[in-house]
């Protein structure tokens, strides 16, 4: 191209400014200090011409290089023409590979699905079948249970009551696998529940708190006196057994939270049945010995009843401390705290302790009876009478046989007052016995 007096050097550069530019040709036509009008024709023509020297130099870069700029393009419309028909051919040979991919795979794949939905629900039917045959199971093993209990097997109480807890997780939905998902919806393990479960469990917690309500240990009554025993060491070992079967039964068949942890576990069962066995204690004792109090010839018979009943009191607290803790399976193991063994519960003796308030059950009978028997004897004082009248004169003897009855209350059931067998010291409740008696007398 010929030399051209525009400056193409500063048109073509990267820091081209088209308003610095047009400042500048508007400058070298007009002094900045002349007045207005300003003499924007001659910069304007400038413009003009000078693009018109570029339009001519286009056409004739063009007019000499036609044929190189013809040659150039018409190879790369080639080109572009060879990729664009190997991209289509590349593009059909991926769309009919996808379609004969969706007829081998796809339409397979759905069939296949099928296959595993059908195989998925014949597993989860056969694990509903072997899960209706365990509960069947344990079905006719509670019958047998029950039927060993009928015939006066104590023994068996235990194991019937794991029995139906295991039947309750069932029952519940909370087993230990998939395969127990859905039996509530199975009308024989319904039938099986509603009868043979519910009775069974029914007629366990039943034959349970019937032991615990019959549990008598002292030979008082038996042989009349405190130094024979009404038992023979077999029947004593015996009564143990039946009533520790109980007891844990009436522990394990008690009702649990799903996150019940064992140190917040009550075992409201054996609680309502020990509690109901030292009520019906407290109420029979209160009672007889009211009456005595009102017929002294009564007194000396109904106090060897009363030193009977906390003897066997004392024997069931015994026998409580005695018998672990069952392990639960609806509760987590618990670990003994070696620094300090006595925060874990490891009897059943400390549910009892721990509802009733109180640091052992002799005191809690003894104490119990104290409170409302002040009052039994204000209402014989209150009516006069030979009654209080006798009841005054014999205040000394009343005194010591009160007494007397405390201290053969508070051994062991076959021990005499003269080999010891004291559970504890006992003169404070002897002296509040003593006190809700004699004391309204003293007024």
């Amino acid at each position: 191209m010929a030399t051209s007096y525009i400056d193409l050097a500063a048109l073509t550069s990267d820091h081209f400014s088209a308003t610095a530019y047009a400042n500048a040709l508007v400058l070298r036509t007009n002094n900045p200090t002349d007045p207005p009008p300003l003499d924007l024709s001659t910069p304007l023509s400038r413009v003009l011409f000078d693009v018109q020297e570029v339009d001519t130099n286009i056409d004739t870069l063009t007019t000499q290089n036609a044929l190189p700029i013809i040659t150039a393009t018409s190879e790369r419309s080639d080109a572009s023409q060879r990729v664009l028909e190997e991209v289509e051919g590349q593009v059909n040979a991926l769309t009919e590979s996808y379609k004969r991919l969706e007829r081998e795979v796809s339409e397979r794949y759905e069939a296949a699905e099928e296959v595993r939905v059908a195989a998925e629900r014949m597993v989860r039917t056969l694990r509903l079948g072997r899960s209706v045959q365990r509960v069947m199971q344990m079905g006719r093993q509670i019958e047998g249970q029950m039927e060993g209990m009928q015939r006066g097997e104590h023994r068996v109480m235990v194991p019937a009551a794991y029995t139906l807890i295991g039947l309750r997780q069932l029952f519940a939905g909370t087993g230990l696998s998939e395969e127990d998902e859905g039996l509530g919806r199975v009308h024989v393990v319904t039938t099986l529940r509603n009868e043979v479960t519910a009775p069974a469990e029914r007629a366990l917690l039943a034959r349970a708190k019937q032991v615990v309500r019959e549990f008598s240990m002292s030979s008082l009554l038996a042989s009349g006196s405190a130094g024979q025993n009404g038992q023979t060491y077999t029947q004593s070992e015996e009564t143990k057994s039946r009533t520790s079967s109980a007891l844990q039964t009436l522990y394990l068949l008690s009702p649990t939270q799903p996150s019940s942890a064992p140190k917040d576990f009550s075992p409201t069962l054996l609680i309502s049945a020990l509690q109901s066995y030292l009520s019906t204690a407290l109420t029979s004792s209160l009672a007889s010995l009211s009456r005595a109090l009102a017929t002294l010839p009564q007194l000396d018979r109904t106090l060897l009843e009363i030193s009977a009943r906390c003897q066997n009191i004392v024997a069931l607290e015994t026998l409580l401390s005695s018998i672990k803790r069952p392990e639960h399976p609806l509760l987590p193991p618990t670990h003994p705290n070696p620094t300090n063994p006595e925060a874990t519960t490891t009897n059943l003796l400390q549910p009892l302790l721990h509802h009733l308030d109180t640091s052992s059950l002799p005191s809690y009978f003894w104490r119990s009876m104290a409170s409302q028997l002040t009052g039994r004897v204000n209402e014989i004082l209150a009516r006069g009478g030979v009654s209080a009248r006798t009841l005054r004169t014999n205040r000394d003897r009343v005194r010591d046989m009160i007494r007397e009855c405390v201290d053969r209350g508070t051994r062991l059931p076959g021990s005499s007052s003269e080999d010891g067998a004291k559970v504890g010291n006992w003169e404070r409740e002897a002296a509040v016995m003593v006190g809700s008696v004699i004391g309204p007398l003293g007024r």
